[in-house]
């Protein structure tokens, strides 16, 4: 099994890391002709692709990504060896034991690109950045969003990061929801069309000799796709690099941050799930299939006839159900502005003067609660209030050295009652699985 798959491991106690970061080992020929489409930029000028050491640790377990930093990049064999060194000691810096902290995303990202900087310069940093846009970002030919809210006609996965919800769409129709969780701050998940096309139940797993592994295992020695501490859980879904839909984790991870990369469920969840992509996708397993192979404990791919498309998105102001939903701009993106939120009432055909001055009321008071960060400081860039005594947020929120941003403080999500959107926007939840077992 690629090292890459196995990097980290989080969520199970005594601070221990696995990533979801890996290669997509299932591409066919049809996966092969994607258009490939940049990273989309917000207004404040923020990549939706954050460039961290720890990212760039997982790029480096592609085959190809140090000949596509010299070929494509300029990048000296010398500048790739003190990449490669930087991109590895990071991990060593990072630990997640549960507890908060004082990190912020972009302050994060602003020090790991620092650091990038003083290693190729500013000029190869750009050139760095935009590759791995590129490779974050590759879309399904034909399938991407067209416009904010968007909703499919066709069927395919909808995640949305901010809401962290997973929508399962049936020929244009929502047919189930599922409360998820996401890839920390500093390890996010990505944004753009992927696919699912491969099942594979019990999945083994084998820790690598890293500081990390804090004796609950035995570096090298493979832990079984049946152990309870498989990290990864029962069953794993690869939706391309550098991520995974697998289960393994806790239900308190459910709806918050819970994994490096990679969309988490509960191993019923993720049960539950499968058997409903399975379908989507042609194969004959059903639900009692399905438990029969996670009970007996062995590795087992099943691949679909027909590959399902994954939307990953990072939208942040949803319209549903007659209202606008603010979710917390979790990774720092500046998308919870005024001017974004006219964007999205103007796919409705609705102007911000036309609403009632208690809605402009109400629907500022949102954006100001939900444009902060993890932490509960106020996210910079385009923030619709200005700093707190002339203190920019990054400066209040800076990093908490060697901790990994595990936890949301406050409420996630604001929601303004909008009179003219009634009966427009994305569908509300259908049967929504949030890992709670049934009563």
């Amino acid at each position: 099994m690629n090292k890459i798959n196995f990097l980290l491991f989080a969520g199970i106690g005594l601070g221990l890391i696995t990533s979801c970061n890996q290669p997509n080992s299932t591409k066919d020929t049809e996966q092969k002709k994607t258009d490939t489409t940049t990273t989309k930029t917000t207004q404040s000028g923020l990549s939706q692709t954050a460039l961290t050491l720890p990212v760039l640790d997982a790029l480096f377990y592609e085959p190809d990504f140090a000949g596509t930093l010299k070929s494509k990049v300029g990048l000296t064999d010398a500048q790739i060896e003190k990449l490669k060194s930087a991109a590895h000691t990071s991990l060593r810096e990072l630990n997640e034991d549960g507890t908060a902290d004082a990190a912020s995303a972009r302050s994060a990202t602003q020090q790991y690109e620092t650091q990038i900087k003083e290693i190729i310069g500013e000029n190869k940093l750009q050139q760095l950045q935009q590759l791995v846009a590129e490779r974050y970002s590759q879309g399904v030919e034909g399938l991407a969003p067209t416009k904010p809210n968007f909703v499919p006609a066709d069927t395919r996965i909808v995640v949305n990061a901010p809401a962290f919800r997973m929508d399962v769409f049936q020929d244009g129709k929502l047919i189930k929801t599922y409360k998820v969780g996401i890839g920390y701050p500093e390890f996010p998940l990505p944004t753009g069309m992927r696919r699912a096309d491969t099942l594979i139940f019990n999945p083994s797993w084998t820790p690598p000799d890293e500081p990390w592994v804090k004796g609950k295992f035995q570096p090298g020695k493979k832990v079984s796709g049946s152990s309870e501490l498989n990290p990864l859980g029962v069953i794993k879904i690869p939706i391309g690099m550098p991520s995974l839909i697998h289960g393994g984790k806790p239900l308190e991870k459910i709806g918050s941050f819970a994994s490096h990369g990679c969309v988490g469920l509960t191993n019923i969840q993720v049960q539950d799930f499968t058997a409903t992509l399975a379908k989507l996708g042609g194969s004959d397993l059903d639900a009692e299939n399905i438990r029969s192979l996670v009970k007996q404990g062995k590795t087992k791919p099943v691949k679909l006839s027909t590959p399902i498309p994954v939307d990953l998105r990072y939208e942040s102001i949803v319209a549903e159900s007659g209202s606008l939903h603010i979710y917390r701009d979790v990774y720092e993106r500046g998308t919870n502005t005024l001017e974004e939120a006219k964007r999205i009432l103007a796919v409705y055909n609705i102007t911000y003067d036309s609403l009632s001055e208690q809605e402009k009321t109400d629907l500022n008071n949102a954006l100001t609660e939900m444009n902060k960060d993890p932490r509960g400081n106020v996210v910079d860039g385009d923030s619709n209030q200005p700093s707190k005594n002339g203190v920019a947020p990054s400066e209040i929120a800076r990093s908490k050295q060697g901790k990994i941003t595990s936890k949301v403080k406050g409420e996630k999500e604001a929601t303004v009652t909008i009179a003219a959107l009634k009966g427009k926007g994305y569908p509300a939840p259908v049967e929504i699985n949030t890992g709670e077992p049934a009563k």
